[in-house]
């Protein structure tokens, strides 16, 4: 699935299906940017209305025999679907097809997979591929032919594909799990040690592609990769920030985007790296200021931040790209305020990209710094009698 340099980028035809649901994407704007983040080429969309899923094949035979023709048309080489599918629909779809069928779930990991640059991210993204194939117990991935040494993996006489493959997998999610406590203990070791130091820590957090690393570079004048795609950045990176206006460094971590429908085993699996945004004493929330379904984005960012734990750590909003903002959509003032499942969050308007705004964003993180950690108030000097 994945595109390579030396490849040209695979035929995709994109599927959604509306199943009544809040926030369906009718367009299937998102999933075609994600397949592109992966180096496919989404030639086609398809989308149709069902009250429920399918049981056999999601869409029904035959959406799945126009689907089918389709791909035959246009020389398609593998079909998408937006949504989460069952190993058994993903089964029976490809023997329908012809073809190779996957989800939006399987698509998320691809890129993460393909991101991970530091050895906890791969770790991570390891973890929660595994757990997926683990349901689907078909060979998606050549490398779990690489991890086929040590004890216990070979079978017994007359002991089924299927079993060395489940055996295999379990083993495989068994070491990374046990790679991944390591990590997490030498992250809490570093954490305890800021925490000596009585640092402030502000955590980013966001929708994917909302500019949080351009926002944390122009901030800290990092050279963090930031892009204009989705999952730019999967790694945590963290650097000291001052704030001239309150005479005083704050620690400021630079976190993965979220998504909708981010697969439940990506977020167990980078608890280690989200735990950043747990404890947290400030999160500032990135919100892209022009694109039209932000309410949504915000909605989905405050459901995965109460699956990690953080949802009562306290936020400012930014609403980045102010610059790509239409004239008549302009905010009149650049702080206010903006209500968040019924409490009223601080905002602040900036473009990380041109800087408007930058100021008066460090201005209110120096106004948030004093109200929630101020200095300890300095000894009376003794007097002598």
């Amino acid at each position: 699935m994945t595109a390579t340099s030396e490849r040209p980028a695979a035929a995709t035809i994109l599927v959604g299906v509306d199943l009544g649901l809040p926030h369906f994407d009718s367009e299937l704007e998102e999933l075609g940017q994600l397949a592109q983040t992966a180096g496919l080429d989404p030639v086609a969309r398809i989308t149709c209305k069902r009250r429920a899923p399918d049981a056999a094949l999601f869409v029904g035979s035959g959406k799945a025999d126009e689907i089918k023709a389709l791909a035959e048309e246009l020389g398609a080489s593998e079909i998408l679907f937006d949504q989460a599918l069952s190993p058994a629909q993903q089964r029976n779809l490809e023997k329908h097809t012809g073809l190779p069928v996957n989800d939006r779930t399987l698509l998320i990991l691809e890129i993460f997979a393909q991101r991970a640059r530091s050895h906890e991210g791969k770790l991570q993204v390891e973890l929660a591929r595994l757990q997926y194939l683990s349901t689907r117990l078909v060979r998606r991935w050549s490398h779990l032919e690489r991890q086929t040494g040590g004890a216990g993996v070979r079978g017994g006489p007359g002991e089924k594909q299927i079993e060395l493959d489940r055996r295999m997998i379990d083993e495989s999610i068994k070491r990374t799990r046990e790679r991944l406590v390591k990590v997490k203990k030498q992250r809490a070791t570093q954490r305890r040690q800021r925490e000596r130091r009585d640092t402030f820590n502000i955590s980013i957090v966001g929708y994917t592609n909302a500019g949080k690393s351009t926002l944390f570079n122009a901030l800290v004048k990092a050279r963090a990769y930031a892009a204009n795609q989705l999952f730019a950045t999967l790694d945590t990176t963290t650097r000291q920030l001052y704030l001239g206006e309150a005479g005083r460094s704050v620690s400021l971590s630079d976190t993965v985007g979220f998504i909708r429908d981010l697969p439940h085993g990506l977020i167990a699996a980078f608890q280690a790296t989200l735990q950043e945004s747990i404890d947290a004493d400030l999160l500032l929330h990135v919100v892209d200021a022009s694109n039209p379904h932000y309410p949504e984005q915000i909605e989905e960012v405050q459901n995965v931040l109460r699956e990690i734990g953080a949802a009562e750590v306290p936020q400012l909003l930014v609403f980045n790209k102010t610059d790509a903002v239409a004239a008549e959509r302009q905010p009149l003032q650049l702080v206010d305020s903006f209500e968040i499942e019924g409490r009223q969050v601080p905002r602040v308007f900036v473009s990380a990209q041109t800087g408007a705004g930058l100021p008066v964003l460090r201005q209110e993180l120096a106004r948030i710094l004093a109200e929630r950690h101020p200095l300890p108030e300095p000894a009376p000097a003794e007097t002598s009698a």
